[in-house]
């Protein structure tokens, strides 16, 4: 994976149509001469682009995981893109859409299926019956069981577990039936290109009578497995999980790559409360193999900040749980109450862990304030990535969201070419650009890292590399902050936030 910043984009969002070009045109905006976002990225991480983009779950419920959704254009697309910069495409690994073919035919015949073991059902896990209480052990960041008592089609009655949606049947990852269906998206992957998969929701995929279900040794097991799998086929692996911070520093030494989910709240913890105190313990403990993320396709992470809800005494959270409940009220408050409308149980949102906010708008739309953020974003040890609604400082979509009455469509707003254009001039936007290719470009990123010490509200980051340096100073408290760099003619500069 190079060491310059991706973005992150759903195909159709940025300048698509649906009409079996997007994949083209979403290359000339990334790499044609002239182009607004031309040479800006050194790679793009592709959200679910498989038939069909418009399931119940925008895309992460496949109907078939091997087929680019034909609105789209096709893998022809696909291997054209991988030729001018690094792609990462998602593999849903926990389960598939109960439209897919293997689905309806195992709903037809049940058990005379050859996909009859691909889905797995509550006695799957539970073959002498589930109690109660080790129901309630599985973790679930969802309200509810992770079960549905379904009729098939031929009539038979199944209790299938479905973690996430009844329309996202969960596959039983080591059948025959579920290896051979994982491994062929991996494959189909690797003959087009695609060097890079996230796994979405594989924290979920193992299951054990008795446990929670999520994260046990038996997943990093799994996930081991897994992405030796795709090594051979030279693909590099992404674990996606939102869990408590010490959590996530274990399953960082484990694995190839994890996303830095504490920095999004913390960063605005610290505009917040004009302090560097919450930040600075995270960098001082955090795994240097994440790729950095201010938003993404969900929402904010709060559970990523705060105490471990198994022991809230003994595990205390980043930031303090009065400051953390005060943290998601200032950001409803920044965004005029915006925020409050697409966040918990409001608008079918099921994600109670996360606020439905884009970043500018959580932070108020303070122009110098977002491009902070990103300076501390880009100035921490990782790889980069910036979502597309992002990159353009875009705001809450609120007739989309009521549109859609889901809560996470308040920041997947869809951009027409006229819009990117006229956002790409906006001074905002200008200046994250400019800092994205200040940070691709400088030779200090390639080398060392420090946080040197400083006051509390001064957060205090600095590379090095042979003569080359950039180093960031923001005081919290005093409003003041400062990036400066060397030159190739061996001087300094100055990068102008406003």
């Amino acid at each position: 994976m190079k060491n310059q910043v991706q973005l992150i984009t759903y195909v159709d969002r940025l300048g698509g149509r649906r009409d079996g070009a997007d994949l083209a045109r979403l290359k000339r905006l990334l790499s044609e001469p002239g182009a607004p976002l031309a040479g800006v990225f050194g790679g793009v991480h592709l959200l679910p682009f498989f038939h069909a983009i418009d399931g119940a779950d925008a895309g992460f419920d496949p109907i078939d995981h091997t087929q680019v959704d034909p609105r789209l254009g096709g893998w022809d697309d696909i291997k054209a893109l991988t030729d001018e910069l690094d792609v990462m495409a998602d593999v849903i690994v926990n389960h598939m859409s109960a439209e897919s073919p293997q689905f309806l035919d195992y709903s037809e015949k049940g058990d005379a299926s050859p996909y009859a073991g691909l889905f797995l059902t509550l006695d799957g896990v539970f073959p002498n019956g589930a109690t109660e209480r080790e129901l309630l052990t599985v973790y679930r960041p969802r309200p509810g069981l992770p079960v549905t008592y379904a009729t098939l089609k031929n009539g038979e009655r199944r209790i299938l577990w479905t973690t996430f949606t009844p329309a996202q049947i969960d596959i039983a990852v080591h059948h025959p039936q579920g290896r051979a269906y994982l491994s062929g998206i991996l494959k189909t992957f690797a003959d087009n290109g695609i060097r890079m998969v996230r796994l979405d929701a594989v924290g979920y995929a193992i299951k054990k009578a008795g446990d929670s279900c999520f994260m046990m040794p038996e997943t990093f097991d799994f996930i081991g497995e897994f992405a030796g799998e795709a090594k051979a086929l030279g693909i590099e692996v992404l674990v996606e999980i939102h869990s408590y911070y010490r959590r996530q520093i274990e399953i960082a030494a484990k694995v190839d790559w994890v996303y830095d989910f504490a920095l999004p709240p913390l960063v605005l913890h610290a505009f917040s409360f004009r302090t560097a105190t919450g930040l600075k313990r995270w960098i001082a403990v955090r795994p240097t193999n994440a790729l950095t993320v201010l938003d993404t396709h969900d929402g904010i992470g709060i559970i990523d900040i705060g105490a471990d809800a198994s022991d809230r005494t003994a595990h205390p959270g980043l930031v303090p749980p009065d400051e953390l409940d005060q943290l998601v009220e200032r950001i409803h408050a920044a965004s005029q109450g915006q925020s409050r409308k697409a966040t918990g149980a409001a608008a079918s949102n099921l994600d109670l862990y996360q606020v439905n906010c884009t970043f500018f708008d959580a932070m108020g739309r303070d122009e110098t304030n977002y491009l902070l953020a990103r300076a501390v974003q880009f100035f921490l040890p990782g790889v980069p990535q910036v979502y597309y609604v992002g990159l353009l400082a875009g705001h809450n979509d609120m007739e989309l969201l009521t549109r859609s009455q889901v809560g996470r469509d308040i920041n997947r707003h869809y951009y027409d070419a006229a819009e990117i254009a006229s956002d790409c001039q906006r001074p905002v936007v200008r200046r994250l650009i400019d800092l994205i290719r200040l940070r691709n470009e400088h030779a200090a990123f390639q080398g060392q890292f420090e946080a040197p010490p400083s006051d509390d509200a001064v957060l205090h980051l600095r590379w090095t590399h042979g003569d080359a340096w950039a180093e960031l100073r923001i005081d919290f408290a005093a409003g003041t902050h400062s990036l400066t760099h060397s030159t190739e003619a061996g001087g300094s500069a100055a990068f102008a936030f406003s």
